[in-house]
């Protein structure tokens, strides 16, 4: 929303004519309360800079209801949601004040719904909506906060001077309120943060707007409509507050119904998506057009395909985090953002401030309430794998430990309120009457979120803490025990009670101090499940449940109905940070700062013991993932003191990938043996992103990855860099072309530590060698030059070779399979041969009548290239080998050298029949 944005003028009707009431006091408020309801939280902000209900929104399903309907009693669990009965629209926002079915006019409208159905987005784009002219029914429209009107306690104030300190402007206008008629609408959100009691004994009537009173008391007038009786009045509330109105004051109930309709989950899907990024970071990285589309598309086929997606965005709030993840995933990341932070945002955006119950004296929080229970299911459900859930589970973490009349009371509350927020039916096959988390992932946040708060104790670490509490107080007073004591034992006795005394809550204390072990154990169990190795990594993993993709492989060791929790130890540590703690202790889930540092000390040993292993390359990466929710970098520096090597070979490497990498090993002092990232799918960007850790590289391996020309401006600057250390680069099996080598070649002749560099496959050409071999001198530590299979022609390769020769430290050149004729194999080999220089040559594996001792080499090469190269390419050259070896055997006389032959030959004929060539 533009806050400069020209608002309407919109005259005052009929009904105020005559009083003094200038337009502009109007058109004051619209322009304010346009400004204040278009702040967005942070967490909404991240959509894109132009972000603004007015080119996202979505208005949800509101479907009319009965008072029969609402007190009718619900289903025990109250998770189903009953369609919009046949033959009765939806209902629109401008129709909720329209006559109803019997004609009669309609001045109270009460909407209700669940926990995340949208009930404060649709207040907040329906006060938008007057303040830009589009709901002409109403002169003015002032809306109320019931969690602000009840922060007001019993003090005494009058209507219009509750909204004289609210809307200023208003002021001039509050003489003429009662002549507004019913073109002046209050808004009422949140009702049920309000204790409303329409007894007269216990609210008494009041007409006058200028009487003060109760803030509660005067919304009690209102709706009776013996305050303003001509006013409009639309209320919210979750529908266990519905009763507190009588219905014989409401005219009309609305349930919101959420995105019932897949389309509209859709249309929110794509206005979301096209909203321009924010380019966080400054990273240069942005989703292009394309890959929005191809999001969208993917996920409107999952929507389709009614899978368990689709029920969860039955709730808008959840179509929000579903965006959120992808934006995550596939966008670039605001500096800090954690997954675990989304989801902590998540919650803070749907409960911050909610209490179970504001007629209940405990004031408990809704999420706390939710970490219990909700909790409880999630760990029970992780720690015997399992994601499904019987009515029977359900009900009975629900109701675990209730006795008294007020625990079931907030548990009925919880049930109407916020339990389908948390579980869905399930709706994939397989698995009728069963119940689901609406995702998968916040099953595992709110199991890591159970465990962090210390919410599963055993007995003996319960009864361990009342007991070091308990002696704590006695042995405060020690005389007084001693005096006692003394009445009943000799003398001697007393020593052995006072050290007693001390000895007890120390004990105690380590009881209770296991919880932290417990923490650690359960999370680093699960990272490092044996049987979950090999599976796509967490993040992969995340963008295909959400997508459809192909999901995560089970083991196939396993049982099929095993199930990966591989997010709950990343929640654990992502719950542990800061920012994270900050927000939970405004969901009213505090964790003190000693239960923080006890944890991460018990999760630090843990993984100095089990993190030293080698990990497969997914694994690793779901590794460093964890410390990247944790974001403590003297935590992840003293935990992977000990990598040496980063092998991530085979993983697709996006952006935040790359982000997650660079944040967590970006920072760290030792060096790194070797960083593998083959086969990646990395792209400049992910480069630039990665400089960091290249930087502490001593092998750095980059084959398969597609960089082209523009990727060698990032492979020079690392060269250039004053911190660079890296001695082998390997560059084979990308398409760097002559241009790319032209840059290289700027970073070779400043560079001092490589000495090893491969550019095998890499569409040189004859233009790309030639070029090598005139700048070739600007370097002075090569050591080995792999140009192998880059297409190059006879004049070109003897150039590069003659410099290669004249390099004071060259001591191999690779230059098999590229275009060689005979001949200029053969001046190849006699150059190989004189004792000028100290290069080798190796552009066979012939060396006259004997086998090259690079043989191994250059058929492993292939080997491993076999799937990426050209394949009829290959064949032809390894024909021509083949021609050679045949030619050496016929030419020697020398036993042993025909044996090595043939055993070279049986090895190229193998590779042939691979690719499908001649048998001998």
């Amino acid at each position: 929303m533009r806050w400069g944005r020209h608002l309407p003028r919109a005259p005052w009707g009929s009904g105020l004519r005559g009083a003094p009431r200038p337009p502009e006091a109007i058109q004051q408020h619209r322009h304010n309360l346009a400004e204040w309801f278009s702040r967005l939280p942070r967490e909404e902000r991240q959509f894109g800079p132009t972000f603004a209900l007015d080119t996202v929104h979505v208005d949800p399903v509101i479907r009319e209801s009965s008072p029969d309907e609402l007190f009718r009693p619900s289903a025990e669990l109250a998770l189903e949601h009953r369609p919009p009965p046949v033959g009765l629209p939806p209902l629109a926002l401008s129709q909720l004040f329209d006559p109803d079915a019997c004609g009669r006019r309609v001045q109270t409208v009460v909407l209700y719904g669940t926990v995340g159905t949208g009930k404060s987005t649709l207040v907040r784009k329906m006060v938008l909506d007057w303040c830009y002219g589009r709901l002409p029914a109403f002169e003015l429209l002032i809306p109320f906060s019931c969690e602000d009107l009840s922060s007001l306690g019993p003090a005494p104030a009058s209507l219009c001077q509750l909204v004289a300190q609210r809307y200023t402007p208003l002021k001039e206008v509050l003489p003429s309120l009662a002549a507004a008629g019913s073109r002046l609408l209050f808004v009422l959100h949140g009702l049920e943060r309000l204790n409303l009691d329409f007894r007269l004994a216990s609210t008494g009537l009041c007409s006058d707007p200028e009487e003060p009173e109760a803030p509660a008391a005067i919304v009690v007038n209102l709706l009776r409509k013996y305050m303003l009786p001509e006013a409009s009045i639309l209320v919210t509330t979750r529908p266990s507050a519905i009763g507190r109105i009588p219905s014989k004051y409401v005219g009309r109930y609305g349930e919101i119904c959420g995105f019932s309709d897949t389309n509209l989950q859709k249309l929110y899907f794509q206005l979301r998506f096209n909203q321009p990024d924010c380019g966080y970071g400054g990273t240069g990285v942005s989703v292009t057009l394309a890959q929005r589309d191809s999001l969208v598309q993917m996920l409107s086929r999952n929507l389709e395909g009614h899978h368990q997606i689709a029920a969860a965005c039955f709730l808008p709030s959840y179509c929000w985090l579903v965006c959120a993840t992808l934006h995550f995933l596939h966008a670039p990341t605001p500096a800090g953002q954690t997954l675990t932070s989304i989801y902590t945002s998540f919650l803070r955006l749907n409960f911050s401030g909610e209490t179970l119950d504001s007629t209940d004296p405990s004031k408990l929080s809704l999420m706390a309430y939710a970490a219990r229970t909700m909790g409880k299911l999630a760990y029970d459900g992780v720690s015997s794998r399992k994601t499904y859930f019987s009515e029977e589970d359900v009900r009975g973490c629900l109701e675990a430990g209730i006795q008294t009349e007020e625990e079931f009371q907030l548990l009925h509350v919880f049930r109407r309120d916020a339990l389908r927020f948390f579980l869905a039916p399930c709706v994939e096959p397989g698995h009728p009457g069963t119940f689901v988390f609406t995702v998968q992932a916040m099953q595992e946040y709110l199991a890591a979120l159970y465990i962090v708060l210390g919410l599963r104790k055993t007995t003996l670490q319960r009864v361990g803490k009342e007991v070091t509490e308990l002696v704590g107080r006695v042995g405060e007073d020690v005389s007084l025990v001693l005096s006692i004591v003394a009445k009943l034992l000799p003398l001697r006795a007393l020593p052995l009670l006072f050290n007693l005394l001390k000895v007890v809550p120390r004990v105690f204390g380590r009881v209770v101090g296991k919880s932290r072990e417990a923490v650690a154990r359960a999370m680093v169990l699960e990272m490092f499940r044996e049987e979950d190795y090999y599976n796509d990594d967490v993040l992969d993993q995340m963008g295909a449940s959400i997508l459809g993709v192909e999901g995560p492989r089970r083991h196939p060791d396993e049982p099929p109905e095993d199930e990966v929790f591989e997010l709950f130890p990343m929640f654990i540590g992502g719950l542990l940070s800061a920012h994270n703690r900050a927000m939970l202790a405004q969901l009213g889930c505090p964790i003190k700062n000693l239960d923080a540092l006890e944890n991460a000390q018990a999760i630090k040993k843990r993984l100095g013991k089990m993190g030293r292993r080698v990990l497969p390359p997914t694994e690793l990466l779901d590794h460093l993932f964890f410390h990247y929710e944790f974001q403590n970098q003297r935590f992840s520096a003293e935990v992977l003191s000990s990598l040496r090597q980063l092998n991530l070979a085979g993983v697709r490497m996006t952006p935040l990938k790359c982000t997650v990498v660079a944040a967590v090993l970006g920072s760290g002092r030792h060096a790194l043996d070797e960083v593998n990232l083959a086969s990646c799918q990395l792209d400049p960007a992910g480069l630039r992103t990665l400089m960091p850790v290249f930087l502490r590289a001593r092998k750095l391996g980059l084959q398969l990855n597609s960089l082209g020309p523009e990727a060698c401006k990032d492979l020079r600057d690392l060269l250039l860099h004053d911190q660079c250390q890296v001695t082998t680069l390997r560059l084979s099996n990308n398409p760097l072309t002559a241009a790319g080598v032209t840059l290289l070649m700027e970073g070779l002749a400043g560079n001092t530590s490589l000495t090893h560099l491969s550019l095998l496959h890499t569409g040189l050409g004859d233009e790309g060698l030639e070029l090598l071999a005139t700048q070739l001198s600007c370097n002075q530590q090569l050591q080995e030059l792999n140009v192998a299979y880059n297409g190059a022609g006879d004049a070109a390769a003897l150039a590069l070779a003659k410099a290669a020769r004249e390099h004071p430290s060259l001591e191999l050149l690779h230059l098999y399979f590229n275009e060689l004729s005979s001949e200029g194999r053969q001046v190849l080999r006699d150059l190989g041969g004189t004792t000028e220089g100290r290069a080798r040559v190796v552009a066979s594996l012939t060396e006259g009548t004997a086998v090259s001792e690079y043989w191994s080499v250059i058929l492993n090469e292939v080997r491993r290239n076999l799937n990426s190269w050209d394949r009829a390419r290959v064949r032809r050259h390894l024909e021509l080998l083949l021609r050679d070896l045949e030619d050496s055997r016929g030419a020697t006389l020398n036993p042993w050298r025909k044996a090595q032959l043939l055993r070279v030959e049986g090895e190229v004929r193998a590779l042939l029949e691979q690719l499908g060539g001649p048998r001998s």
